[in-house]
């Protein structure tokens, strides 16, 4: 690789990693139970995760990155598989979304995805 490729990859790391942050103390600050997650590879279980009060949990897939809507949520929807696995949770008490940062926008302007299905709630086919 060279070295002009491996500072790219650093910088668009860096650029994640910030996005991330940016999204995290946002939703912190107005309010919600939220933790970043650190696990990765092939168990990965999302970026973060948000605890709501009636017992479920919303895993959060954080992208600052060229906007790949089918790739960002199938990866999204196996690390709520991986999630609700890990620790032993029905996978209808966990729901995920991908949220992709908008460039020039703050994170509340950001885009959340997810299906129709999910966010209707209704039984997967």
């Amino acid at each position: 690789m060279s070295n002009s490729v491996a500072a790219r990859n650093r910088r668009n790391k860096r650029k994640g990693a910030e996005w991330e942050t940016e999204l995290r103390d946002g939703l912190r600050g107005d309010g919600f139970d939220i933790e970043s997650l650190r696990l990765a590879g092939a168990e990965d279980e999302g970026d973060m995760v948000i605890r709501e009060s009636n017992g479920t949990y919303l895993v959060i897939e954080a992208k600052n990155a060229k906007f790949e809507p089918g790739v960002f949520l199938g990866e999204a929807l196996v690390e709520r598989e991986n999630f609700a696995k890990h620790r032993g949770l029905d996978l209808e008490n966990v729901e995920s979304i991908v949220v992709v940062k908008r460039r020039g926008k703050n994170w509340r302007k950001a885009f959340v995805l997810t299906t129709v299905e999910d966010y209707f709630g209704l039984d997967p086919q």
